[in-house]
């Protein structure tokens, strides 16, 4: 079973990018992210959606 929710490493393994981009997309607001107490957490899905925006495709709004 794959996680729902990644911490900014994950997300920066799963999209083959730095740490440091991913906390400059999330600043950006290009990428959508959720707070658990202090905890700053990017849903999968919204990993699938950014990369589907890159790709110029529409979005499904499905869960991956």
């Amino acid at each position: 079973m794959h996680a729902l929710l990644l911490t900014a490493t994950e997300a920066a393994d799963l999209l083959g990018v730095s740490r440091t981009t991913v906390y400059e997309l999330l600043n950006a607001g290009q990428l959508e992210s959720v707070r658990i107490g202090r905890a700053r957490r990017i849903p999968r899905a919204a990993l699938v959606a950014y990369v589907d925006r890159l790709r110029g495709l529409p979005e499904t709004g499905a869960a991956a």
